[in-house]
């Protein structure tokens, strides 16, 4: 069964830092780019960033560069976003995507930052 299962989510304090995980299975991990979106309520899904099928590059956006690194292990079948320094705006369901041919989304996690 193709499929990608995030994880790691939940509620944290202004300044804090959550790490996300994606594990993937059904599929040859290793040949896909991998990216995290998010979306707020009432708002688009966005991209939140993104990293190539080796590792190799990656991208942010502005709004989390300095302050987000997302990464991947692909023994592991694993991409990981490790979010630092939260802003109440980050409140978010957080996505992860395979792409290649194709495109596969996993359920979401949900990242509430509050005090």
């Amino acid at each position: 069964q193709v499929q990608l299962v995030e994880s790691g989510g939940g509620l944290v304090q202004p300044g804090g830092s959550l790490r996300l995980s994606c594990a993937a299975s059904g599929f040859t991990f290793s040949l896909y780019a991998m990216s995290w979106y998010r979306q707020a309520p009432g708002k688009e899904r966005e991209l939140v960033a993104s990293i190539t099928s080796a590792g190799g590059i990656t991208n942010y956006a502005d709004s989390v560069k300095g302050r987000f690194t997302i990464s991947r292990d692909n023994a592991k079948n694993t991409v990981y976003l490790q979010m630092n320094s939260l802003l109440p705006e980050d409140t978010a369901v957080y996505y992860c995507k395979a792409t290649r041919l194709g495109v596969i989304w996993g359920q979401g996690t949900q990242v509430t930052v509050s005090s």
